[in-house]
């Protein structure tokens, strides 16, 4: 069981949610998730750690509300318990490996943060792309400051930032100062796309996060695996 210390309304639909849960916050690496059941009526659900406190024995949540669990969620308030099973997932590859780009649309930005973290203490000079539809909704950007070397935001209507796509602002970055090392987008899966396919013929290592269908968290089910090629 969790603990629910503290709840934040970070964005329109995004709730910042810190649970103490030592086992969890001591184990954690960069890209793992958990599985949260909020009562014993409820579903599973998958949710990324996007921060983790060992010594505090904390690990923090940030839930965009767009289905039923996460609504409900929403409900909680300080103190109450809820149901996490992790760190489940393989912790993403943290290496030095020079200058690394690291692209965040929308709610993808959350669990970009703990990679990007990780990416910056490994030695590596970090360049963020953020995005969102709106300026609010381009979540958590002091703490994507806070582990960048380099800021780039965009906006669909132009109110933060340079109007246009991640992918643009992408485009541009390679074209004025040559290709980067390493790029890791996480967001949507149609910006994904689009990132890799911008890459691919400058041939730059590019990782993404594919979020399927989810039911055990382990891959046991099989219910998660993703067709490649």
């Amino acid at each position: 069981m969790a603990r629910l210390i503290s709840k934040e309304t970070i964005a329109p639909q995004f709730t910042r949610y810190v649970l103490e849960c030592e086992p969890i916050a001591r184990k954690h690496r960069a890209g793992q998730f958990v599985m949260v059941l909020i009562h014993d009526h409820g579903e599973r659900i998958p949710l990324t750690i996007a921060d983790s406190d060992a010594e505090a024995g904390t690990i923090t949540l940030v839930v965009q509300a767009v289905g039923k669990t996460t609504m409900e969620m929403e409900l909680l308030e300080p103190g109450a318990e809820i149901q996490v099973a992790g760190p489940l997932g393989t912790p993403t590859h943290v290496e030095k490996v020079g200058t690394c780009v690291c692209i965040g649309g929308g709610a993808g930005i959350a669990p970009l943060y703990p990679i990007a973290k990780a990416m910056k203490n490994a030695g590596n000079h970090i360049i963020s792309i953020l995005g969102g539809r709106t300026k609010e909704l381009v979540i958590m950007r002091p703490e994507m400051e806070g582990v960048s070397d380099e800021m780039i935001y965009t906006t669909d209507d132009g109110s933060f930032g340079r109007k246009g796509l991640v992918t643009h602002a992408l485009e541009d970055l390679i074209a004025e100062r040559g290709k980067p090392d390493m790029v890791i987008a996480i967001g949507p899966a149609i910006m994904m796309k689009f990132v890799a396919e911008m890459t691919r013929p400058h041939e730059i290592p590019t990782v993404v996060s594919l979020n399927s269908i989810m039911i055990d968290g382990t891959g046991m089910c099989g219910g998660c695996r993703v067709g490649l090629g």
